[in-house]
């Protein structure tokens, strides 16, 4: 039981990496360290909202699937 919470965890970290790395970043590395331009806020919309909104359904289910592996 727990080798397949194992690779269910491996599976979905997975997905969650290539979900992260898919967001458009437009921020940049200069608003990492307090560089912000002050621009105005932009609203996700289309793609980019799916993928944020998938990522967030995954990180949960990863949580999730860890406790659940902790558990049991």
């Amino acid at each position: 039981m727990t080798d397949m919470f194992s690779i269910i965890q491996i599976i979905i970290s997975l997905v969650l990496v290539v979900l992260i790395l898919l967001q458009n970043n437009e921020a940049g590395m200069g608003a990492a360290f307090g560089g912000d331009d002050g621009g105005p806020t932009r609203t996700r919309r289309g793609p980019e909202k799916v993928v944020f909104i998938a990522t967030i359904v995954v990180a949960i289910i990863y949580v999730i699937t860890s406790l659940v592996a902790l558990l049991s």
